[in-house]
């Protein structure tokens, strides 16, 4: 007898964009799904193919390809390489690690094919391309989820854990940091660095880990940051930014949080990235450090340019495994892994006519999935528009939350009219 556990299913994926996020997490999912498909009771044996991807130019496709480690996949390349990608094979779902101010197009026609969507925070840069998304998905019955790989930090899994059965007691205020080397916004990202900032590319990660650790609700947003090193001082390209959040809590108190992030820390630094909490609460203090955590390691010729001093073996390290296999692992690729599951779950993980209610209880992951992203990105709005009214001239502005004026509504300093960011609400009344 054919029972679900016993079933043998195929997902076909696509990918948008095969740049450093696709190398460093996509790649080894596909390449260690490929070895070992994936297996659950619920729907079974599961083999995940990476069928087609799409890039502008396919360079680093054709080099994949002749790899041979992740399959005869086909490449599109520009132009109208997303639209090619749609119409190549029967796919189930699509991934996008584009830049990030290039994700809504991707992602609105990964949804409108109706594919599955998984989009690299974050996920869009403003609530009306968000809301657009989360329409599209709920029409055509796919999930749309976005990559928060911090959350499956066993550090932040911990911290969270805390919270939840309630031994750490209302956090009072945080503070967030990550610092990325020079070749981050110099070399690897240097395309479309110009008119970016860090914090929409890195601390969207603390907005998430706050916003889903804590709940509450955003009430307030303001932000500043540092010019001069990778574009003009008078410029919209940020070396640093400084943001700030003020959450308010059904108590009726508030937590303050900070979260600084910057793309020019020096090439040479020991670590790969310098990344810090602290979280304050009413019995307790957390703290987290990336480096001190881990471990150092020296090895002459090669440190700590070639190779870093301090190692993150639990974002995404290469071993081999006690019983000589060769891995690369860690929970940047995990995050991966857990979405292709969530889609296997929605299609093979039981009888066709109950499809409706497993999409649902999917969704209702709230860790990833882009209907509770709202405000992540209002925090992330309200910053891009804070440091474009700063790079115009303008300093000091703050973004109020559903305000009475609107759901975003921007105040600068001595002008006595605010400017209605979105007009409809962030959170429900």
């Amino acid at each position: 007898m054919n029972t679900p556990a016993t079933q043998v299913n195929r997902l076909a994926a696509g990918m948008v964009g095969l740049g450093m996020i696709f190398d460093e997490t996509y790649r080894p999912f596909f390449e260690a799904v490929r070895r070992r498909p994936l297996y659950d009771p619920a729907f079974g044996i599961c083999h995940v193919d990476l069928a087609a991807v799409a890039s502008r130019t396919g360079r680093r496709a054709d080099a994949y390809r002749s790899a041979g480690t992740l399959g005869d996949f086909q490449s599109f390349k520009e132009p109208d390489a997303m639209g090619q990608l749609l119409k190549s094979r029967k796919l189930n779902f699509v991934c996008v690690a584009t830049p990030d101010n290039r994700h809504f197009e991707a992602a609105k026609a990964v949804l409108e094919a109706g594919k599955h969507l998984l989009v690299e925070k974050p996920s869009v840069l403003s609530l009306a391309e968000l809301d657009e998304l989360d329409r599209l998905a709920r029409q055509n019955g796919v999930l749309a989820k976005v990559v928060y790989h911090k959350l499956l930090d066993p550090d932040h899994k911990k911290l969270r854990t805390l919270v939840y059965d309630g031994q750490l007691k209302h956090v009072n205020n945080g503070y967030c940091t990550l610092l990325e080397p020079k070749l981050i916004s110099g070399e690897q990202f240097s395309e479309w660095i110009r008119g970016r900032n860090p914090g929409t590319y890195v601390a969207v990660h603390y907005i998430k880990l706050i916003d889903f650790t804590f709940g509450g609700r955003l009430v307030q947003v303001s932000c500043t940051g540092q010019r001069g090193i990778v574009g003009p001082a008078d410029g919209d390209t940020w070396d640093s930014t400084q943001l700030r959040l003020i959450y308010r809590y059904d108590s009726g108190r508030e937590a303050c949080f900070d979260i600084h992030t910057s793309w020019v820390t020096p090439n040479n630094f020991p670590g790969y990235v310098e990344q810090e909490v602290q979280f304050r609460f009413d019995n307790g203090v957390w703290n987290g450090h990336s480096r001190k955590r881990g471990v150092e390691c020296t090895i002459e010729d090669q440190t700590p340019l070639k190779t870093k001093i301090s190692i993150n073996n639990h974002y995404n390290g290469s071993f081999v495994e006690p019983w000589g296999e060769r891995s690369q692992r860690g929970y940047g690729i995990e995050v991966i892994e857990r979405f292709a599951r969530e889609v296997a779950q929605v299609e093979f993980g039981g009888p066709a006519e109950e499809r409706a209610q497993r999409l649902e209880a999917v969704r209702n992951l709230h860790y990833n999935d882009i209907s509770a992203d709202r405000q992540v990105v209002a925090a992330v709005h309200a910053m891009e528009a804070i440091l474009a009214r700063h790079a115009a001239g303008q300093p000091g502005a703050v973004v109020d939350i559903d305000a009475p004026e609107g759901g975003l509504v921007l105040r600068l300093p001595g002008v006595a009219e605010p400017e209605v960011l979105y007009s409809g609400r962030v959170n429900a009344q």
